[in-house]
């Protein structure tokens, strides 16, 4: 049977390393995976091969590559480390899943199918894009402020730390002073009483309180009057 040129030398490849390839097994040239994220290959097969196993393996050498995950014979999934494979004898298809993946997983791989003598098997080269770095966020701070009315702003001014000084030393001022007022007006209203009761004591000719007695001026018509022997001088008194 005649084949194209391209297909004879990848069969001639495929029989120097030990594997084969045409059309048995067909897969993706290429995958792209983005990091930290995963990829699905899908392998198809010719009929025939539904029961066979079905592989997965890392390594541009056939000869050594390492096979990751392996089918059991089943459609069952399954699963080792963060590669999965799935079997579906039905569509005769098979699906490789990688996650969480890492720029080291770049590579090339091989689907696989397991039989007596030489695996069928057919390259897929794996690439892993960069994740995109978000923008790095400056941290905000909020600030909130109190409304102020127009009548505040216009009419209210600031009070800083000597406005604030000033008020309380009006304030202790405004206080104070009327105390003064009134202790001077009582002071004033007590001397003016004691200033009355004196003058009222000198009119009635007593001694004040507390006081010497009033001085009254000698009365010379009295004198004539006394006898000579224990003269008392007589005295006029006001009132």
């Amino acid at each position: 049977m005649w084949l194209p040129q391209l297909d004879l030398m990848r069969v001639i490849s495929a029989k120097s390393q030990g594997y084969s390839i045409v059309t048995q097994i067909t897969g993706p040239t290429t995958v792209n995976g983005l990091e930290r994220g995963s990829l699905t290959v899908q392998c198809v097969y010719r009929s025939g091969w539904e029961t066979y196993l079905k592989w997965w393996c890392r390594g541009a050498i056939w000869r050594d590559c390492k096979i990751l995950v392996k089918t059991s014979g089943s459609e069952q999934e399954v699963k080792r480390d963060r590669v999965s494979i799935k079997d579906n004898q039905k569509n005769r298809t098979f699906t490789v899943t990688m996650e969480d993946l890492m720029k080291t997983d770049a590579d090339t791989y091989w689907c696989g199918i397991e039989k007596t003598g030489n695996d069928l098997g057919v390259t897929v080269q794996v690439t892993i894009d960069p994740a995109s770095t978000p923008a790095p966020t400056t941290p905000t701070s909020t600030t909130f402020t109190a409304p102020v009315t127009q009548e505040e702003t216009s009419s209210s001014p600031t009070l800083t730390g000597h406005h604030l000084d000033n008020r309380h030393k009006l304030l202790k001022l405004s206080v104070l002073l009327p105390l003064i007022f009134t202790i001077l007006l009582l002071l004033l209203v007590a001397a003016s009483l004691l200033a009355w009761r004196m003058m009222k004591y000198q009119q009635k000719g007593t001694a004040a309180p507390g006081g010497r007695p009033l001085l009254c001026r000698p009365d010379p018509a009295a004198g004539r009057n006394l006898p000579a022997k224990g003269y008392h001088e007589a005295f006029l008194c006001p009132g």
